[in-house]
């Protein structure tokens, strides 16, 4: 209500009680107009009733809320199902215009609103998360591997006569087919094994620099965030080849948020090279359902040009599901995620590890990953020879499991005693002779242990 209806309601209700509710009232309005003041995540978490609230009056913004409106378009934001239209708060006109993902939209001026508000907000989140210099931003409702090849996309206008990208091997299917999808030829560049780490090899792709020409390349495809053994790429001194041949440079961080390691090399990648985009999921570093991911640059023209290049209106779920997040969890709430993420660190044994990883599962222990030897997978026509170890002849097999966010000490405590189980119950069936060396992982390189 607004102070007229209020002063009407001392009519009817004691003043003083008013007078209450009304304080109660400026105080959820407070942190909305800091929000909108700032642009930037509030420090403390707010309730979900000062949540809800900014919420339903984003809505009432949308002409598909007005009242009495009568829409005669296509597109009016109509909605068969009440329990949809509450599940997304009456926000359904989504985000965007047919040119622009990040355009007003006339008729949708709450959803507007919050598109700006939370592109403004994840900025905020990467400045205090690592990448202090960054400069623009947009939540784009794709998950990574699309994300990127929005990128490549983009990059074909400014490149028209480059076929080819290069890409330091990760053994990931998405970001091999990103490229493959964008019409582009990967490249290929094989990690080089230092001690147990599989690392960049530098000089592998400044020859293949040399040998195709950097005219005929559209980018240099590197990587942050990945499982043990492999480590992030080495992104200094590829953002330096990359400002020396004037290369275009997109980095997949796809769950690197979360790792202070991998911001602060695509923060040092930036100061002393060229760093043109990097894309990171939101379910992997927000906790929010999959569907989303932001991509950040540190050229606002690049980055704009990339909203420009998504065809058509946008969802509006992977933006409104990040907002509210991080509305409920503030700055100080994630931080403080941040570093109980890094202080949990699973340990795993291997030997046995394909049935090792089957025993886990079926005693409710997912997401640990078993890498055997030997494995072949075909990927979009290409060929990988140990497929998930991220090198051709990776000398041991593995199992790995990652420190992520949101992990707590309980999942570790019980998922080693499960472990323990496991590999009594492989060593009574002779599998198992003893506890051998193992990669730890987490997805922040300085976390990894070997036992």
């Amino acid at each position: 209500m607004n102070s007229e209806n209020f002063s009407l309601s001392e009519k009817i209700v004691s003043q003083s009680y008013v007078r209450q509710g009304l304080q109660a009232r400026r105080g959820h309005e407070q942190l909305v107009r800091l929000l909108l003041e700032q642009g930037k995540c509030p420090e403390e978490g707010w309730s979900e009733s000062t949540i809800e609230l900014f919420l339903n009056e984003l809505a009432v913004m949308d002409s598909n809320n007005f009242l009495g409106n009568c829409g005669v378009g296509e597109r009016e934001g109509r909605v068969a199902s009440s329990l949809i239209a509450r599940r997304h708060y009456r926000l359904i006109h989504g985000i965007g215009r047919s040119g622009d993902i990040a355009a007003v939209q006339p008729k949708a001026a709450g959803s507007s609103l919050l598109n700006k508000i939370t592109n403004s907000v994840v900025l905020d989140v990467l400045k205090f998360s690592g990448v202090r210099s960054v400069s623009s931003c947009f939540v784009v409702p794709m998950a990574t591997g699309m994300s990127l090849t929005l990128c490549f996309l983009t990059l074909r206008h400014r490149r028209p006569a480059a076929r080819y990208i290069l890409w330091p091997r990760i053994d990931q299917k998405s970001c091999f087919k990103s490229m493959i999808t964008a019409g582009f030829e990967p490249v290929v560049i094989e990690n080089v094994l230092e001690g147990d780490e599989l690392r960049t090899d530098l000089e592998a792709v400044e020859k293949k620099i040399e040998e195709l020409g950097a005219e005929n390349i559209l980018c240099v495809h590197s990587t942050t965030s990945c499982f043990a053994p492999r480590v992030p790429d080495r992104l200094e001194e590829l953002a330096f080849l990359c400002a020396k041949h004037n290369i275009p440079h997109i980095v997949n961080n796809a769950y690197g948020v979360q790792s202070s390691k991998c911001m602060h090399l695509i923060q040092q990648g930036a100061r002393v090279g060229r760093i043109d985009a990097f894309v990171q999921s939101l379910d992997k570093n927000f906790m929010v359902p999959v569907g989303g991911a932001i991509i950040a640059g540190f050229d606002e023209d690049f980055i704009k040009e990339i909203s420009k290049m998504y065809p058509g209106r946008a969802s509006a779920s992977p933006s409104l599901d990040v907002l509210i997040t991080m509305l409920t969890l503030g700055a100080s709430g994630y931080k403080k995620l941040l570093s109980e993420r890094k202080l949990l660190l699973a340990e795993y044994c291997d030997k046995a590890v394909t049935q090792l990883g089957s025993m886990l599962f079926t005693r409710q222990v997912s997401g640990a990953r078993v890498v055997p030897l030997g494995v072949e997978q075909t990927v979009s026509g290409h060929t990988f020879c140990g497929f998930m170890s991220h090198a051709n002849a990776y000398p041991c097999p593995y199992l790995n499991a990652a420190s992520a966010i949101g992990i707590t000490k309980n999942d570790v405590e019980l998922s080693i005693k499960r472990l323990d189980k496991c590999l009594k119950a492989l060593k009574k069936e002779g599998n198992v002779e003893k506890h051998e060396p193992v990669t730890v992982t987490s997805e922040d390189p300085n976390d990894q242990t070997v036992p």
